[in-house]
């Protein structure tokens, strides 16, 4: 036998004739070009791509949302274009000789080499977590006195909004409405003072009016800030508004808030996205956005229906975790 092999039969074909590598390599292109098309030809528009699967942003909060999701993916792509790379250079220029048999000179114990494989995956990481933990805390910053409260409470299957608001027509006082025990004292100090409120409890057949989307609606309004105080009646739940471009997770016994203004008018989809049980896909509801002079109009037939006051908030805080809450003030 020759050292290169030579004397070997060659693979038959059909026929019994040898077969040639040739015409698998001149479909290599039209293979990979078919495979570039069916990546790239998507129902998204030029108007589309920048946002990389993201919606239109609809809150003055959202936009930092979809800069971090869009670093995320150019910091992914930067670094696979380098390991693609250098897989590609290895395959073109490091590709065995077909007339030479030998081992390759090995590498061992290269201490740069060994240093930054383990240096970059640290350093790409720590850039990553900084702007992360940079963008959530100025997210989940509360302002002293929101415009608007209100507290959203999910149950299963569906939805209920307490609107902690002075509503003509409605008396009471949310800071000390039993209904709202869940929520903690430092949120209720932002509460207006002798807000009666009004409620607007959902159920999975609901539908929306204008557009007939199932579930209850939301209404908020334009250019106003919005607080939400997440709680819960049973298991633990997660509100989604799809165009927010950001969710939090709704737990029984402890209380999550965050704040939005949104900035642009429509209906928007909202869902609950923690599988929350066998009806977890019907907790669906819908989003109204529309002037602020609309909104007080909304609250007033609510008012005029007889809902009035708040529907039960949900689970109460253990003392630990009242405890713990009020160490962070």
């Amino acid at each position: 036998m020759s050292p290169n092999g030579s004397d070997l039969p060659r693979s038959q074909g059909a026929g019994g004739t040898p077969t040639s590598r040739r015409p698998m390599r001149r479909k290599l292109p039209q293979v990979l070009t078919a495979g570039l098309i069916l990546a790239t030809a998507t129902g998204c528009t030029y108007k589309d791509f920048p946002r990389l699967g993201m919606p239109t942003p609809v809150t003055e909060e959202a936009p930092r949302i979809l800069s971090l999701w869009q670093g995320s993916w150019a910091a992914a792509l930067a670094t696979g274009v380098l390991v693609w790379g250098l897989i590609l250079w290895a395959v073109i220029f490091h590709r065995r000789s077909r007339t030479k048999v030998e081992v390759p000179s090995q590498t061992r114990y290269n201490m740069p080499i060994e240093a930054l494989y383990t240096v970059t995956p640290l350093i790409i990481v720590s850039v990553l977590f900084y702007f992360t933990a940079r963008d959530e805390s100025r997210l989940l910053a509360l302002s002293d006195k929101p415009a608007h409260t209100i507290n959203v409470v999910g149950y299963q299957w569906s939805w209920g909004f307490n609107y902690v608001e002075n509503v003509p027509g409605s008396n009471g006082d949310a800071k000390t409405d039993k209904n709202l025990a869940a929520v903690p004292d430092k949120y209720t100090k932002a509460f207006p003072e002798n807000a009666g409120g009004v409620y607007d409890a959902g159920i999975p057949g609901d539908r929306n009016p204008q557009n007939g989307n199932p579930g209850p609606t939301l209404w908020l309004p334009k250019g106003e800030k919005v607080r939400f105080v997440l709680t819960s009646r049973d298991v633990i739940h997660s509100f989604w508004v799809v165009p927010f471009l950001f969710k939090q997770d709704v737990i029984p016994g402890h209380t999550n808030v965050f704040e939005v203004t949104p900035n642009q008018e429509g209906t928007f989809m909202g869902k609950c996205a923690e599988l929350c049980g066998v009806d977890h896909s019907r907790m669906l509801f819908n989003v109204k956005v529309v002037s602020p002079e609309r909104y007080q109009q909304h609250l007033q037939e609510l008012a005029e229906k007889g809902q009035t006051g708040y529907i039960p908030s949900g689970i109460e805080q253990t003392d630990p975790a009242r405890n713990a809450e009020k160490n962070q003030l």
